[in-house]
C-alpha cells in the first residue's frame, strides 16, 4: 500500500477562530481604545472589565496585559468558543495574568454578573437582541452591574450599503475573507450576514459564521441607553483618510459623515 505524502499542517486543519481573529479582530487595539475612552471620561485609570458575548474572550486576555491592576471577566452562553479561548489564548498569558481572567458560561441578562468599571459588547454581538424591550433590559443590566462611575461601550455599524444584499472581499496573506449581507428587511430592520473564507489553493468555505441581527441605529441605541438610566452617552466616530476610507482613529463627535458603510462606538456613562 502506498503511503503517499502526508498533508501539511496548514492544509490538514482549518481553525475558524484563528482566521476570524486574523481577519476581523484587533483585541490589542480594542483594549487600548477602551482604556483611553474610560480615562478621557472619568479622569482616572480603569481596573476591571467585563466582556459580554465574549466568545473566545480575546479582549479579556489582552486587557490583563495592560498592567497588574487590570482584571477581566468574560460572559458567553456558547461553550465552544470559551473552550477555544481556554486552550489557545489562556496558555499565552503568564501566571499573574491568568489569575486575573475569569470566564463564565452565562446569560448577559443575568443580574448577578460581576460588577466592573467597564462593560463592553463588541463585534456587534448585542444586535442579536431584536426587541427594544430586551435591548433596554440588557442596557439596564449593564448599568446595574457597573461600579460607580463605570462605562458601557458597544460598537455599531450601518450605512446605505447595509440596507441591501452585498458582499465584500478582503485579501489577507494566504487567504481571503468575505463579508456577505444576504438580506435586509426594511419593515423589521432585520438582516442576515455570513462570513466565508478561502485559503489559497482551496475552495471557498461557505458560511463559517452566520448572524441574524437587527440593524439598530445610533439614535435608537443612545435613546435606549438613556431610557435604561445612563446619565450621558457619547458617540466615537471614525476619521477618514484622504482616499475617503476609515483611518482607524475614533474620536467623540455629535456629527457623522454620510457613508455607504461605517463603524462607530457608543459609550454610556453611569
Amino acid at each position: 500500500m502506498s503511503r503517499g505524502r502526508a498533508p501539511t499542517a496548514a492544509k490538514a486543519e482549518f481553525d475558524k477562530y484563528d482566521y476570524y481573529r486574523r481577519a476581523v479582530q484587533a483585541p490589542d487595539v480594542d483594549v487600548r481604545f477602551i482604556r483611553d475612552a474610560y480615562k478621557e471620561l472619568r479622569r482616572r485609570e480603569p481596573g476591571s472589565l467585563r466582556e459580554d458575548f465574549c466568545g473566545t474572550f480575546s479582549i479579556c486576555c489582552e486587557w490583563v496585559k495592560l498592567g497588574q491592576r487590570y482584571e477581566a471577566y468574560g460572559v458567553d452562553l456558547d461553550a465552544e468558543p470559551i473552550f477555544y479561548g481556554l486552550t489557545h489564548y489562556m496558555p499565552g498569558l503568564d501566571g499573574s495574568q491568568r489569575e486575573r481572567v475569569r470566564v463564565q458560561r452565562d446569560n448577559v441578562l443575568n443580574p448577578d454578573l460581576p460588577r466592573t468599571d467597564v462593560v463592553c459588547a463588541m463585534n456587534f454581538s448585542h444586535y442579536i437582541f431584536k426587541d427594544r424591550g430586551v435591548m433596554k433590559s440588557y442596557f439596564h443590566n449593564c448599568l446595574s452591574t457597573l461600579k460607580p462611575g463605570g462605562i458601557l461601550l458597544v460598537d455599531c455599524f450601518g450605512g446605505s450599503q447595509c440596507q441591501e444584499a452585498n458582499e465584500d472581499v478582503i485579501a489577507h496573506k494566504g487567504f481571503k475573507y468575505y463579508w456577505e449581507q444576504e438580506s435586509f428587511d426594511p419593515v423589521s430592520a432585520n438582516a442576515t450576514f455570513h462570513i466565508h473564507f478561502k485559503r489559497d489553493g482551496e475552495k471557498r468555505r461557505e458560511k463559517v459564521f452566520s448572524y441574524d441581527w437587527r440593524m439598530w441605529t445610533i439614535p435608537e441605541l443612545r435613546e435606549m441607553m438613556a431610557e435604561a438610566g445612563f446619565r450621558k452617552t457619547h458617540v466615537y466616530w471614525e476619521g477618514t483618510t484622504r482616499a475617503g476610507t476609515g483611518n482607524g482613529v475614533f474620536n467623540r463627535s455629535e456629527t457623522g459623515e454620510e457613508c455607504q458603510a461605517w463603524v462607530a462606538y457608543i459609550v454610556g456613562e453611569k
